[in-house]
């Protein structure tokens, strides 16, 4: 049912979020969902970008924003995913979305309770130029790598032939990563699911530690969001 407030342009708004809750949408989608005209919708969603009310991903479809992002399936499936996986592995987990031809966002997060820990605030941008999470959303893109990439592409088609990515040293030193792709519906990439921690336990090799333990919750994250909300 929509409702009309009686402020035309906030009920489009609102309407556009609506049809976000449901999952990514391209342009052409959008405008199917909302039934509004495509110059309104594509206006409406990149105005709510700016406020970070939505965002977009690897693909340029448009999706739920970090600030309501709470309301997202991803996320809402994503935290007891992250949690398994941090008991699992002892280390911090999260998930990575692009949200930007240069930028990811950590949209969920479970953090390691004690000891030496990597810590990523969900919100928290960072640069796509670093991180077993930024392989994992390049993969697949085609994209050239980023100005000043600490990785090659060797690292980024890495992702297909193992199913996972790992970094060393890559966005601070002493830390590791390892990460793995999430996929929609369709078999696109929509997320980077992570753990992080100090080289010391993840060791110089931590696709071999914990690579097949991102790939697991990878799929589990997989399966909530294909069977929806229980």
């Amino acid at each position: 049912m929509i409702h009309d407030s009686g402020v035309g342009v906030l009920d489009k708004a609102v309407r556009v979020l609506d049809a976000l809750e449901t999952g990514p949408a391209a342009l052409a989608e959008l405008v199917e969902r909302t039934g509004l005209p495509r110059a309104t919708a594509h206006r409406l969603a990149v105005a709510l970008e700016v406020h970070h009310l939505v965002a977009r991903d690897a693909d340029g479809r448009f999706l739920l924003g970090p600030r309501i992002a709470v309301s997202s399936p991803l996320v809402a499936a994503a935290g007891p995913v992250l949690e398994t996986l941090r008991d699992h592995t002892g280390e911090s987990a999260a998930l990575y979305v692009r949200t930007g031809p240069g930028t990811r966002r950590c949209i969920a997060s479970a953090d390691r309770a004690s000891g030496l820990r990597d810590t990523v605030p969900v919100g928290a941008v960072l640069p796509m130029t670093a991180g077993s999470a930024a392989h994992v959303l390049l993969a697949e893109t085609g994209e050239p790598l980023p100005s000043g990439a600490s990785f090659g592409a060797r690292e980024v088609s890495a992702v297909a032939r193992l199913g996972y990515a790992a970094s060393v040293a890559e966005r601070e030193p002493g830390l590791a990563s390892v990460s793995a792709p999430v996929r929609d519906a369709d078999g696109l990439i929509v997320a980077a699911i992570s753990v992080s921690g100090p080289m010391e336990r993840l060791t110089r090799t931590p696709g071999k530690r914990f690579g097949g333990a991102v790939i697991g919750a990878a799929h589990q994250l997989e399966e909530a969001l294909a069977s929806g909300p229980s």
